[in-house]
């Protein structure tokens, strides 16, 4: 081969060495799902503006919706691979459409509740079985309506004792604003809304009630099978978000406020401030902690499996579905398993 040659096909070998290693590098394409200007989907904003995502190999595509049902719905066309959601949701795309739940965004407990209006607020705090017969707002097969129910029954009535009317968030929150509804199942921060612009309060919670709402992390179970190490670093990725809010507590708000301004809520830095003290988040130690089933069923297995006893009794869902056939902890194991991924999720800078 004369040198000339030679040249040309070394620098044609570096080229596709270099092109090579630029592919390696790229982002891979994951799609987000979530619900807008919502707490647990503060992480996905952080992650983004911080420009954590590529350095895990990762570029995120986000789609949103206005409530759970909606967006399991969606899976269907694979319009998402992963996201979060509610853990009523979270049930129905196990059973619907194989979704699996790979972990805890936060403990929504104390943030899904029963609101009532200012007029009748008084009568009914003095006297909550005075509900009974009354109409109550709530979005249906929702974490609202979970944490409704458990305060009915709290009080000794059934969900047939009152009226239900299914209505999305947004025109829950028209009606009690305008005066045109009295009783309310809203999830936070919709409930800071009516309380501030309506003077609306809260009667029962879902922690009231004696109910455990978790938000849950979800799959699509075929992405999960097929792309699991892009679930364990999207996972890494969330975990490191709350890890960073938690040590950064005064910037956390400021970013919340910004992220809650882009979906269309604003509330006052009180009420922002509520939702980081009221609703607890997990590290990788905790979940994987609240997902062992080493001595039987785990606390996921039981929290999901009282939520899918009510979507049963109210028509939702035909059977309760085996915990272990939509909870797993497979890929926050993986997260832990990995040096890298273990440290990334750690971080808190």
């Amino acid at each position: 081969m004369n040198p000339r040659a030679l040249v040309i096909t070394t620098l044609a070998v570096a080229g596709l060495a270099s092109a090579a290693a630029v592919r390696a590098q790229a982002p891979t394409e994951i799609k987000i799902s979530y619900q807008p200007a919502l707490y647990w989907a503060l992480p996905f904003y952080v992650a983004t503006e911080k420009h954590w995502w590529a350095e895990v190999g990762l570029k995120p595509v986000f789609s949103t919706f206005p409530a759970g049902v909606p967006q399991i719905a969606a899976s269907a066309s694979k319009s998402w691979d992963v996201g979060g959601t509610g853990s009523v949701p979270a049930v129905l795309g196990a059973v619907r459409f194989g979704i699996k739940t790979i972990g805890l965004t936060n403990d929504e407990s104390a943030a899904n509740a029963l609101m009532v209006s200012k007029t009748l607020a008084a009568k009914l705090l003095a006297d909550p079985k005075a509900i009974k017969g009354r109409t109550i707002l709530l979005t249906s097969n929702s974490t609202a309506d979970y944490a409704v129910q458990a305060c009915l029954k709290r009080w000794g009535l059934a969900k047939g004792d009152v009226t239900i009317k299914n209505m999305g968030q947004a025109e829950i929150i028209s009606a009690l604003t305008s005066g045109n509804a009295e009783l309310a199942g809203l999830w936070a921060p919709n409930t800071y809304t009516v309380q501030e612009q309506a003077g609306a309060r809260q009667l029962c919670s879902g922690k009231d009630g004696g109910a455990v709402v978790p938000g849950a992390l979800i799959a699509r179970g075929d992405y999960a099978a097929h792309h699991p190490e892009q679930v364990a670093r999207f996972l890494a990725v969330y975990l490191r978000a709350w890890q960073w809010m938690k040590a950064h507590p005064a910037d956390a708000v400021a970013m919340m406020k910004k992220f809650y301004e882009q979906g269309g809520v604003t509330i006052n830095e009180a009420s922002m401030k509520q939702e980081f003290a009221t609703r607890p988040t997990y590290d990788l130690a905790q979940q994987l902690a609240r997902m062992d089933r080493a001595r039987g069923n785990s606390d996921v297995d039981v929290w999901f499996g009282q939520i899918a006893i009510f979507m049963r009794a109210s028509g939702a869902i035909q059977a309760v579905p085996p915990a272990a056939d939509y909870l797993t902890d497979v890929y926050m194991k993986r997260v832990q398993a990995d040096p890298k991924l273990r440290a990334f999720a750690g971080m808190s800078q």
